[in-house]
């Protein structure tokens, strides 16, 4: 019995030795397992460089991802500008076409801009305004076609700034000069801030034939400037007004010619701009019709009475030089030789009047 009980517990201890010395051995295998994959990981020649070929062809599953191709693109649509009809983008041009320009704007297709739409102005080619990689401002014109393209123009953007320029120009008053490229029965054609403009026949000042125009540079003032009607309305004869207007003063006395008869007065050429002499101003007598004192070329002394560089006109007098009521009627031969004495006795009366602050035109009528 005993005999047994000591061979058993010395079995047991021996199994208990080797269980022991079991245990350790995994614990030291999987010590050693890990300190290995540990080194294994850093391993230099394991580790891809940072532009390494293969991580760029990497292929990827995206089966078990959390969401489809289909929901990603539609992710990617969520970030993508809202293009407008109206809107002005930044663009880069990056190809040249014969009927037009690819323009890159970020939008998921790129978009296109019609040969015609390249310049508020005639030009060759695409080249002449644009350059590859150039980056600049477009406009966009419509919505995306059927292949999700946006339509651009350069030109809409220039026209939009022309009109703003030329109505600040006409604010200002200012005087243009501009090269006349055609002409029509009506007037003559102009371009300004690359606008067309016209200006009516009857504000050229210029003894030349229309025709004989083209080519040449004119002063010019605005008459109308409306956008809404596409209206550029120019004044050949206002620019030249106010220009002699600058060198001239009321109460001066200019020699001019007859250039036309009316029913109620004659228009007289002095030095390049027509002044005009009512039917009023002739004489202190009552006068039927201009034609029965002046005639088409007469050369005649004129006092200036008047001078509206808004409108672009000035107003003379042949009344205020007569010596005595009716010599233009009588003696305009008299009335030419004591004009300078009668302006000056106007000029006088002029001082007086504005001392007492009367209108001295009106007096004279009285």
């Amino acid at each position: 019995m005993s005999e047994n009980s000591s061979t058993t517990s010395t079995e047991l201890e021996a199994k208990e030795n080797n269980q022991q010395d079991n245990v350790s051995e995994e614990i030291i295998a999987k010590d050693l397992e890990q300190e290995n994959s540990e080194k294994e990981s850093f391993i230099p020649e394991e580790i891809p460089s940072a532009d390494d070929p293969s991580s760029r062809v990497k292929k990827y599953d995206f089966d078990g991802a959390g969401f489809s191709l289909e929901e990603f693109d539609s992710l990617l649509g969520k970030y993508d500008y809202n293009f407008k009809p109206g809107d002005i983008v930044n663009g880069t041009v990056f190809a040249l076409e014969t009927k037009g320009a690819m323009i890159d704007i970020g939008a998921k297709t790129a978009a296109f801009m019609p040969m015609q739409e390249v310049s508020i102005n005639r030009v060759e080619g695409l080249s002449d305004v644009l350059q590859p990689s150039e980056i600049r401002q477009f406009f966009i014109m419509s919505e995306e076609n059927e292949d999700g393209q946006l339509s651009l123009s350069i030109r809409r953007i220039e026209y939009q700034r022309a009109w703003e320029r030329v109505r600040q120009l006409q604010k200002e008053d200012a005087t243009i000069y501009s090269e006349v490229f055609a002409t029509n029965r009506g007037g003559a054609l102009v371009r300004v801030e690359g606008l067309r403009g016209f200006i009516p026949g009857s504000h050229i000042s210029t003894r030349k034939a229309k025709e004989e125009l083209v080519a040449e540079y004119l002063p010019l003032k605005f008459l109308e400037v409306d956008e809404e009607r596409n209206r550029l309305v120019l004044s050949h004869r206002r620019a030249l007004v106010e220009r002699k207007m600058n060198r001239l003063e009321v109460g001066e006395v200019v020699v001019g010619a007859v250039r036309g008869i009316k029913p109620y007065g004659a228009f007289i050429d002095i030095g390049g701009v027509s002044g005009l002499l009512h039917i009023s101003e002739i004489s202190h007598e009552h006068i039927e019709t201009p034609h029965s004192v002046l005639n088409v070329n007469d050369q005649m002394k004129v006092m200036i009475i008047d001078l509206d560089a808004e409108r672009g006109r000035i107003s003379l007098s042949t009344k205020a030089l007569e010596p005595e009521p009716g010599d233009m009627l009588t003696d305009p031969q008299k009335v030419f030789d004591k004009a300078e004495e009668m302006a000056a006795k106007y000029k006088e009366m002029l001082l007086e009047q504005a001392e007492e602050g009367e209108n001295p035109i009106a007096s004279m009528e009285v």
